[in-house]
This record gives structure tokens, sequence and C-alpha cells, in this order.
């Protein structure tokens, strides 16, 4: 049975800003959508009925950044992202998931704070440089942001704490998550379906915003296109301090509620 007019009401704008999202917006306007949606259903079903959702829109998303992304930057995260995809598999019924949230969150505040440091230095005659790949810290911010995204729907900020300060291009940025995270999502379908987080019920019901899902992509798409990049890293920087305060909000209350 389809959900009623007023689901529709709350499903519309969490779609919308997620495929913005999608579109190369920033995270903070997808960690939005789970507790928007949860206004209607419940958070495990919100989280569920937007996995497929999500799919949908990393097939929009790849098609309009396919000849853009980073190869080395994915080879450097994934295989430690896919592995925090498994750790989050086998421990999702014992970790704290609010707590993961908070940690997050200051993590990527603290990291955001200390861009703005560095800008404020290079004003006064310090540049600021690319930094080059690392595996370690590939290793570690890969796994977080797998394990993140599989319990927490958090994945972004620590994807953005790696690769912001490689200073792509801004298109070559937007192609790599783009990649990263439909190769996570496709992945985390199997732990989705063996964890029964995933029914027929609940992907007839994500069919229905498809067609919004995909549309909402495209525009982000479109916007981030026209982004120069001393447009687009301030924009993505602020995007990931509104997601990191966003986290820390998130958990510190409902730490503090006993949720």
């Amino acid at each position: 049975m389809f959900p009623d007019y007023d689901f529709y009401l709350i499903a519309v704008p969490a779609v919308l800003l997620v495929g913005l999202s999608k579109g190369g917006m920033g995270e903070a306007l997808s960690l939005m959508g789970v507790p928007i949606l949860s206004m209607a259903v419940s958070p495990v079903q919100a989280a569920a009925l937007l996995l497929p959702i999500l799919i949908a829109m990393d097939m929009v998303s790849l098609w309009i950044w396919r000849k853009h992304g980073d190869r080395r930057t994915l080879f450097m995260l994934l295989p430690s992202a896919i592995a925090g995809i498994a750790v989050g598999w086998a421990t999702s019924a014992y970790v704290p998931r609010d707590a993961l949230r908070l940690i997050i969150g200051l993590i990527t505040v603290t990291f955001v704070l200390r861009y703005v440091y560095t800008v404020w230095l290079s004003r006064n005659g310090a540049p600021i440089r690319p930094k080059p790949q690392r595996a370690g810290p590939a290793a570690l911010w890969g796994s977080l942001a797998g394990y993140g995204s599989f319990v927490a729907h958090a994945g972004g900020p620590p994807f953005q704490i790696y690769a912001l300060p490689l200073k792509l291009e801004p298109r070559e940025y937007t192609g790599t998550i783009v990649r990263f995270f439909a190769i996570l999502n496709a992945v985390k379908l199997v732990p989705y379906f063996a964890l029964g987080q995933l029914d027929l019920s609940n992907v007839t019901i994500s069919a229905t915003l498809f067609p919004l899902a995909m549309v909402a992509t495209a525009c982000g798409a479109w916007i981030v296109r026209r982004m120069k990049p001393q447009v687009f890293y301030p924009f993505m920087y602020t995007m990931a301090l509104i997601a990191g305060s966003k986290l820390v909000w998130d958990g510190l209350a409902n730490l503090l509620s006993g949720s």
C-alpha cells in the first residue's frame, strides 16, 4: 500500500535536498534527508527508503560526471572504505550511532576551523599548498567514511577531510566523490538486505520518488558545473562545517536525552 499525501509532503523536500547533494552540492544537504523523512516514518525505515533513491541518484550522477574523477584518490580510499562497511555490518547492533555522529562531527568542525586558520595565514604570506596523496590518512579517513556511511549515514565528512586538502579541480573532485559513494551505496545493498532493512514495500515506495530524485540531482550538477574554484572550495568547506555541526548537534542531543 502506498503512503498517504502527508508522507509525500515531507518526502519531497527530503529527496530534493539529497538530490542537490548528490549532484555535487555538498554532504550537508544530504544529511538532512533521514531527519526530515523521519518526521513521517521511523528513522530505520527512512534510511531504508532512501537507499534505493540514493542509488537512483548515483546512476544520474555517474552519467553526468562520467568524464571527471581522480582515480588515484579512489584507489587510495576505497579499500579501507569497503572494510569500514564490513566492520559496520558486523558491529551494527553494538555501536552507539549517536556517539559516532558526535565524534565525526567534532573532527569535521575542527578540520574546517583549521582550514579557516590556514586561509588567514595565507593572507599574511603563507601559501596554501595542495596535500599529497598519503596512504596512512587515506586508510584512516576511508575506513571512517565507509563505517560512518553504513552505521550513521555520515560518510561524507571523513571523505571531505581527506579529499578537500588535495585541491583537485572542482569537476574532478565532484566526479571522485560521486564515484566513491556510488560504489559504497552499491556495496551497502548486501548488508542492508541481510539485516532486513529493505523489502519490496519500501523499494516500491522509493520508486515513486525516483523521477524527482533524478531531476534534483541534475539541478545540483548544473549548479556545481558553473562554480569557479575560488567559489567552489569555500562553499564545500562551508557545507562541511554545516554537516559537522549538525552531526555534533544530533549526536549530543540524542546522547543527553538518552534516546
